[in-house]
């Protein structure tokens, strides 16, 4: 893989931020994906003790490896497609509060779930579906007024699952995070994820590397479930130099820090 591939980890709910930008720093990761929500909400995180903790570890930091932040933006309660005109509204307005939270952090991608929770008995797909693709492109643009480059994730069981996900690109200029547990969840092994990535690598900016034994939201340490990365890795175009974060259900640095060792084993 491109060797410019740059690798970091987003923290978990019980995870202090300041002591995730020090393992981060530690365990020699490029980037941090800070998680928007619960101690992350825009309402208790303060950004300038943010800015002040990546300074910190970035004066001993060599020239050109400056740790730099990543967000994950908040999902649960959001809803990106709701028929209810407001309700979609006020989705858009929050993110966009979170969007210039994430400028003022100096983050350089944010995440975002393209999801809906309309009722699928009253609410067409393709209504839900039209919403999000509006809802995307407002976010996207005001994400790149603010120098933030906003990458929409594909959720299983939504409407912009893998198997849709081809929609939303042609739809919108958004990138994309291909997480790869998802990806799994949708039927797909690893030889159907590494297809996926041979067809739309030049959108994806950004990989959740989220290891799972099968078609499960799991989150294990890297190496630790079934999907064979290096399958994966090896559909990305040569030039790729996006970012890839790890995505383990720990609050124990340990698993983070064994999993990049993984990781760069393939990298």
């Amino acid at each position: 893989m491109n060797p410019n591939v740059r690798t970091g980890f987003v923290t978990q709910q019980g995870m202090a931020f300041d002591e995730a930008v020090e393992a981060a720093d530690h365990f020699g990761f490029d980037f941090v994906e800070l998680m928007l929500d619960g101690a992350g909400a825009r309402s208790r995180l303060d950004p300038a003790s943010v800015r002040n903790a990546v300074d910190a570890v970035n004066t001993d930091r060599p020239a050109g490896r400056a740790l730099s932040v990543l967000a994950h933006l908040p999902f649960g309660g959001f809803d990106l497609g709701s028929p209810h005109e407001r309700v979609r509204e006020g989705t858009v307005r929050e993110l966009e509060a979170y969007l210039d939270l994430a400028a003022d952090i100096g983050v350089e991608k944010a995440v975002v779930h393209p999801d809906s929770h309309a009722w699928g008995a009253a609410w067409d797909r393709s209504t839900v579906r039209e919403g999000v693709v509006e809802s995307v492109r407002t976010l996207d643009a005001y994400a790149a007024d603010r120098d933030v480059e906003l990458c929409a994730e594909n959720v299983p069981y939504s409407v912009f699952r893998t198997h849709e996900f081809d929609r939303l690109l042609a739809d919108t200029e958004v990138s994309m995070t291909l997480d790869t547990g998802h990806a799994r969840m949708d039927g797909r092994d690893s030889g159907g994820i590494a297809s996926f990535v041979a067809d739309h690598g030049e959108r994806i900016s950004h990989v959740h590397l989220n290891d799972t034994r099968g078609s499960k939201d799991e989150h294990l340490p890297f190496g630790a479930g079934t999907i064979d990365f290096e399958q994966v890795f090896e559909a990305f175009p040569a030039e790729w130099d996006g970012t890839l974060s790890l995505e383990v259900y720990t609050l124990n640095y340990d698993y983070v820090g064994t999993s990049k060792e993984r990781l760069d084993e393939l990298l």
